[in-house]
């Protein structure tokens, strides 16, 4: 296959000066009338996202997963790492959208699922054939306790025993998630190397590099110790019984960043690809994957403190603390990344409070996502301020519902016009859609809209290299406000954000400069910060 990606011209790496795009693939566009997004749908809207003459103006698409799935977990049960699920297409589909997104200047990043497969793919099925079988030790099987019990406490995070006991071959297997997603044994060389044949299957084809499902969770204590539990058991109630637990023994075992470093030897053996891991935690714990002075662990750890502000958390003093205190973890020539909103948790404006309150400051978190230093990663529909939509009970698909109703009304169809466009008209998507009034052809036409806006930062972040590149430098300001400078050679832009519903004076620098954008989408008559106003300015 022919690559056609554009080179980088500016001397900077494209995952850094890049904004990656979040698709889950099942609600972005369906283009042959089965209710359910696919390839050719992306491939149909491309321009959208860069290319076009009014595109939004991204440098990378994360597709969450694409692989044959029984989809017990919609797709993060993988069955076949190396194929296309056919309700997506195949992999000459696959092989074309990534000659078309290349041909557009846009990167593809495929999600890997390393922790566990489906317990359909064939190396599970195997497994469990017999004690005996050459991929038995693929997995994590134990004999059972002196009662019969399970070999330790460990908790799924989807809740239950991480233990399911398994009748033919009278030993438990180990499953940090669903009972259909068996954990994989990366302490055995052989998986480990399979694993990593995946991702050159991959970059063979042309994928540019790779967003890996809970990284920090492949290799667990050896001995299989107890977890300690909690003593913060409230967390309980909103994260569900796994929180019950101190997760020691489980995740974030020490010895991970070992297998994360022979991960980035593989990836680094294609040139320009990159890795970017799931991992939680303290900032000191994330950056950990970084590999330490030496960089030769993940790229970037997803940084996830921003997707934790709410209706009650929101404040400038708690978001500047979030962020010094992951700048200040990071090691020299680490580079930052920032996300608001995936595919696991409530969007962005829902998150916020809300109808106008949650617009007004979903446009002022967009602000700072796209003004930091780092990387920001947006999810599909967050530059259309599109809210959770309230499944009905029996449209509910998501089967782990771990914070009530589950993830769907997160993940409901893209809004393409204003009678929905996802699907032909006369097809029913497979989960139902939002408000009809927000979608990208009601928001193309007004200057003023969450769309136009995102738009405008976009250019605006493209267009200077203190936004790409630039140090990143706090002011001091009075409550309720958070600015920062970035800053590049002669190139100077301050960022000022009202986190309030109260006018607050601008710091006193930003009069002075050239007023280059505000979440209002006006020219401002006065210097003060409106409510829920941010602005930037070039210095």
């Amino acid at each position: 296959m022919t690559d056609d990606r554009r080179p980088t011209t500016d001397g900077h790496t494209w995952w850094k000066h890049g904004v990656v795009y979040q698709i889950y693939p099942r609600s972005f566009q369906d283009s042959n009338g089965d209710g359910i997004g696919d390839l050719q749908g992306v491939i149909d809207r491309l321009d959208y996202l860069n290319g076009g003459p009014d595109s939004l103006g991204v440098d990378a698409i994360w597709f969450s997963p694409t692989y044959p799935s029984p989809m017990a977990d919609f797709g993060y049960d993988v069955a076949d790492y190396e194929d296309v699920h056919p309700d997506f297409g195949d992999l000459a589909t696959m092989d074309r959208l990534i000659e078309e997104a290349h041909k557009r200047g846009i990167r593809i990043i495929l999600d890997f699922v390393p922790n566990h497969s489906s317990h359909l793919n064939p190396w599970f099925i195997e497994s469990r054939s017999s004690t005996y079988n050459p991929k038995r030790d693929w997995y994590i099987w134990r004999d059972p306790g002196p009662a019969g019990e399970p070999p330790n406490n460990w908790i799924a995070v989807f809740g239950g025993s991480a233990w399911e006991w398994d009748q033919h071959t009278q030993q438990y297997y180990l499953h940090m998630f669903l009972k259909e997603q068996p954990d994989l044994n990366w302490r055995n060389s052989e998986v480990e190397q399979r694993m990593h044949d995946v991702l050159r299957f991959w970059m063979d084809r042309g994928v540019d590099g790779f967003r890996m499902d809970v990284i920090d969770r492949i290799v667990k204590d050896p001995e299989l110790r107890d977890n300690a539990p909690n003593p913060e058991r409230k967390w309980a109630v909103a994260y569900g019984q796994t929180a019950l637990q101190m997760h020691t023994q489980d995740q974030d075992w020490p010895d991970v960043i070992d297998y994360v470093r022979r991960i980035r030897t593989t990836v680094d053996d294609y040139p320009d690809r990159m890795a970017v891991g799931e991992v939680f935690g303290t900032p000191e714990n994330i950056v950990r994957y970084y590999g330490g002075e030496a960089l030769d662990g993940l790229h970037l750890g997803f940084n996830f403190p921003l997707v934790r502000i709410n209706d009650r958390r929101w404040s400038a003093e708690r978001v500047r603390r979030l962020v010094d205190e992951f700048e200040a973890a990071l090691p020299a020539g680490a580079w930052p990344n920032w996300v608001l909103g995936n595919h696991d948790n409530d969007r962005v404006a829902t998150r916020l409070g809300g109808g106008e309150k949650g617009q007004a400051r979903s446009r002022l978190l967009a602000m700072l996502l796209l003004t930091l230093r780092g990387t920001p990663f947006i999810y599909y529909g967050e530059e259309l301020g599109m809210e959770n939509v309230d499944v009905p009970e029996d449209k509910l698909q998501d089967p782990a519902r771990l914070y009530g109703p589950g993830r769907d009304g997160e993940r409901t169809p893209m809004q393409w016009s204003r009678e929905q466009g996802f699907a032909a008209p006369d097809v029913e998507p497979w989960l139902p859609y939002g408000d009809p009034a927000v979608s990208v052809e009601s928001q193309a036409a007004d200057p003023t809209s969450m769309l136009n806006f995102y738009r405008k930062l976009l250019k605006l972040r493209r267009s200077s290299e203190a936004l790409t590149h630039g140090d990143y430098a706090p002011i001091e300001t009075q409550q309720g406000v958070f600015a920062y400078t970035r800053k590049l050679g002669t190139d100077r832009v301050l960022i000022a954000l009202n986190f309030t519903d109260q006018d607050q004076a601008s710091p006193d620098s930003a009069p002075k400069g050239k007023l280059l954008a505000t979440t209002h989408m006006d020219a401002p008559s006065g210097s003060s910060l409106r409510p829920h106003e941010g602005r930037i300015y070039r210095a």
